[in-house]
């Protein structure tokens, strides 16, 4: 056979599957229908898919005019069907008319050669046929304040994100609008997450999971997102003590990757000081997650809430990173690398994976040595470890953050330890 042939014939086989898996689903869900009661099923919809295919191949590049019109002629009869449906039934849904030109779009692109493309969109149009009933109920429940919550959510981050220029910018070249509202957006994110963990896990665990989540990205930001929790509810202290101190024990092993990747070295040197840290840290608040445990079930409560994204906060961090991040390159250029521990310190303020990402690089290009290296990173790890309970004090208060401060505070100390014992 020619190659030619085969390249056709698989082209039409994909179309071919493509309408019988997207008919499966459709002839699944009418299927207390007697055979012919039904506009479209499976037989239906994979000719309607191998009629795309077969609408481009024929006129090659000059296709245009037949691919429109046959296009519209399935319309049209979609259209007589459904007409003739509504004529007996109730039903008005349109979904089986736009699914069945969806498969003649989707057969077009298979019969152009854009396989990958064209199954992949036919999977993921199947399970939205498919997911029908669980749609609908996350329609029917969904207050208006997750609704718009959700909005801004992308509005901020599928519209705003991409937009903003991603290279160092203002005085010192100190900021990076891109890197800056994402962390707004990372903020903005465990607030969302937050709101829905706890709606559907409960105060608790939802809090929990919110912490060990957004310690992956942001302890700090873990940190400022549940503070106004313990500020606000007073008897949840202590299960947001346990995902503030989760998410700051996830900080040590995130920074230790960062150093690994392009230092395995200065990784090294600071590894036994992170990893008493991190046990520390996670013990103390796998303790409270424990504590809170007993609490809930002697009085099970749920945090209510109406703000699902509380955006100006988000927006009020992002502003303050912005001069931290101004002050401490203008550190940097003014002190150089012989202040690298001064500006490891004023870094760890706000972020310590840029100051670990530039340590370690400098280490790297032998621009500083291993062991001043290592102390600008554990200086910045232990700055931003206070940073967390000292925002928790400035917005909740000392007693909602007494848990973090102890534990925090002897998490860097069995650190230090550590770190001059196996020096």
């Amino acid at each position: 056979m020619e190659p030619e042939s085969a390249q056709m014939l698989e082209r039409l086989a994909v179309a071919l599957a493509i309408g019988l898996l997207m008919g499966l689903e459709r002839g699944w869900e009418y299927r207390q229908l007697p055979e012919g009661g039904r506009v479209a099923g499976i037989r239906t919809f994979g000719l309607i898919a191998l009629l795309g295919a077969i609408a481009v191949q024929i006129g090659g590049m000059r296709s245009d005019l037949l691919l429109a019109g046959a296009i519209l002629s399935v319309a049209m009869l979609m259209g007589i069907g459904f007409w003739r449906d509504t004529a007996h039934s109730e039903d008005v849904s349109i979904t089986t008319s736009i699914a069945a030109l969806v498969a003649f779009g989707l057969g077009a692109m298979a019969g152009l050669g854009h396989l990958t493309i064209a199954s992949s969109a036919a999977v993921v149009v199947t399970l939205i046929l498919g997911f029908r009933i669980e749609l609908h109920s996350l329609v029917a429940h969904i207050e208006r304040e997750e609704l718009t919550a959700t909005l801004r959510l992308l509005l901020i981050t599928v519209v705003m994100l991409p937009i903003l220029p991603d290279r160092p910018l203002g005085p010192w070249q100190a900021f990076n609008p891109y890197q800056i509202w994402w962390m707004v957006v990372v903020i903005a994110l465990l607030s969302y997450v937050g709101y829905f963990a706890n709606k559907f896990l409960g105060t608790r665990r939802g809090m929990i999971v919110t912490g060990l989540v957004g310690g992956m990205t942001s302890s700090t930001a873990v940190a400022l997102t549940l503070a106004p929790v313990a500020k606000e509810q007073p008897d949840e202290r202590e299960v947001v003590s346990a995902a503030v101190l989760a998410a700051s024990a996830i900080m040590f092993p995130r920074m230790l990757i960062i150093a690994a990747i392009v230092m395995p070295q200065l990784a090294l040197q600071v590894a036994p000081g992170f990893v008493v840290a991190v046990l520390i840290a996670g013990g103390a608040a796998g303790w409270l997650a424990w504590r809170s445990r007993d609490a809930a079930i002697k009085e099970p409560r749920e945090m209510h809430t109406n703000n699902p994204l509380d955006l100006w906060f988000a927006v009020k961090f992002g502003l303050l990173l912005t001069v931290i991040m101004v002050v401490s390159r203008a550190a940097e250029t003014m002190i150089g690398n012989r202040g690298l521990a001064a500006v490891a310190a004023i870094a760890g303020l706000a972020d310590v994976d840029a100051i670990t990402l530039s340590a370690s690089s400098m280490v790297k290009q032998g621009q500083a040595q291993v062991e001043v290296g290592a102390i600008a990173v554990m200086i910045a790890a232990a700055v931003n470890t206070l940073v967390k309970p000292a925002l928790m004090t400035s917005i909740a208060g000392l007693n909602a953050s007494v848990r973090v401060w102890i534990a925090l505070l002897l998490a860097i100390a069995g650190g230090a330890a550590a770190a001059l014992i196996w020096r």
